[in-house]
């Protein structure tokens, strides 16, 4: 064992469940075997705690970092504000500057607000929406984080939120009387939704603008005018696929404008920063409720959005990773049917992933993993692009997976057994509990 899985192995006696994001547990990758820890990283390089470089063809940090780690810009613009002083008494100037930058992005809103992660922008969405209603009933669809009023959904099913990103959240300390305030819907079924609309009183929706499938029958004006015609607040979240495919939010390509949305992940390159935009009779209703945190008006998450934002407009980087992630998408086509390996691909070119079309899915997974970590990548069936993905590393890339197509193509034919194949145990497919 390295220094990683070491260390990996005593964080789960001090930490429950290892580490703080579900997505980062080695036993979402590469259970007894992956690194775990990293030492340092820069553009699309990792190196973990024994000096071990790795080429990053996975998650990136997962997602914040279209410009590759340590973007020289966005750390100096951070740096000289740390030399300046991160947090005082008075607030920060850089927060009105970047309110200012994204709604001059987003001519529908005229407001905003900042937290520094994704689940508490979608908390205090929600928070501001159920105000503005005054109902508490809310249809979502995608994944929006781990607070209480998103969990609830599970209260009334078991695993009422399965198809929507992560399967086995339990809702153990979730209070039951938030039991069937939270229904969820699927991605492009407007009938159910009308019907959820009608029957449950519903004052909000939630939902993702994309995940895994594109709109049809033009979904997404359907929704608009579902929630205009009710009074319903419309909430697009977009911490994950906002500056994917436009400098902006993805609602900007489809025309379809919210009354809230959430930035988060990519507006600061790695840097804890979120934004909350909405129009100003809806984000009014903030003032009527209390929503306040000491380091929400802190000076660095700012500080990189601005940085950030300036470095993806001079350089389109939107443009850059949804070309690389076509080529990325394309190669994975050209693996599965070269060597008879049958798989499904999903998401945006820039937030793609496939999953092998087989009843031993996850044992190839871990496979995958494996072999491609003996190989220098660190790599899944997901790929997260950067900027720093040049052709080169994606051609390399291409080559180091061909081989382990062509192994579990002979594993699917049964001449090979992936089991024995297999150095540790499968990969988790959801939450579960560490022991």
């Amino acid at each position: 064992m390295g220094k990683g899985q070491k260390l990996w192995k005593h964080a789960k006696k001090v930490i429950p469940g290892g580490n703080m994001l579900l997505s980062k547990r080695a036993e979402m990758f590469l259970p007894e075997q992956w690194p775990a820890y990293f030492s340092k990283s820069n553009g699309c390089n990792v190196w973990d705690l024994d000096g071990n470089k790795f080429i990053d063809t996975s998650l990136m940090g997962v997602g914040p970092n279209i410009l590759g780690y340590g973007d020289p810009e966005v750390d100096n613009a951070v740096i000289n504000v740390i030399k300046n002083g991160n947090m005082s008494t008075l607030n920060c100037a850089e927060e009105v500057e970047l309110a200012d930058r994204l709604i001059s992005m987003h001519p529908w809103s005229g407001m905003a607000r900042f937290a520094r992660s994704g689940g508490e922008a979608n908390a205090i969405a929600i928070r501001i929406a159920r105000a503005a209603t005054g109902k508490d009933n809310v249809a979502v669809c995608g994944y929006h984080g781990w607070h209480d009023w998103y969990i609830s959904a599970n209260l009334s099913s078991d695993d009422g939120l399965k198809e929507h990103l992560i399967g086995g959240l339990s809702p153990n300390g979730v209070p039951r009387a938030l039991k069937d305030t939270v229904h969820p819907f699927n991605y492009n079924d407007i009938d159910y939704l009308e019907e959820l609309v009608h029957s449950k009183d519903i004052g909000t929706i939630k939902m993702e603008v994309f995940r895994n499938v594109e709109p049809e029958d033009n979904f997404l004006e359907k929704v608009r005018n579902l929630a205009t015609k009710n009074g319903i607040v419309l909430i697009f979240d977009e911490c994950t696929s906002g500056f994917r495919e436009t400098f902006g939010g993805l609602q900007k390509k489809y025309k379809v404008d919210p009354d809230i949305a959430m930035f988060g992940k990519a507006l600061g390159n790695g840097y804890a920063v979120t934004a909350i935009l909405g129009t100003k009779d809806v984000m009014n209703y903030a003032q009527s409720t209390f929503i306040s945190s000491t380091f929400w008006t802190e000076r660095i998450g700012s500080a990189a959005a601005l940085k950030t934002l300036e470095r993806m407009e001079n350089i389109e980087s939107w443009e850059i990773i949804t070309e690389q992630g076509k080529k990325v998408k394309a190669l994975w086509k050209k693996l599965s049917d070269s060597n008879g390996v049958p798989i499904d691909q999903q998401g945006l070119p820039a937030l793609c992933s496939f999953s092998f079309h087989s009843k031993n899915h996850l044992e190839y997974k871990t496979y995958l993993t494996q072999a491609m970590l003996e190989k220098g990548y660190l790599a899944s069936t997901g790929f997260y692009l950067s900027i720093m993905h040049s052709d080169e590393i994606l051609d390399n890339y291409a080559n180091a997976l061909d081989p382990i197509f062509r192994t579990i193509k002979q594993c699917e034919d049964e001449k090979e057994n992936i089991t024995s194949l297999l150095k540790g145990p499968v990969c988790h497919s959801g939450f579960k509990r560490l022991n």
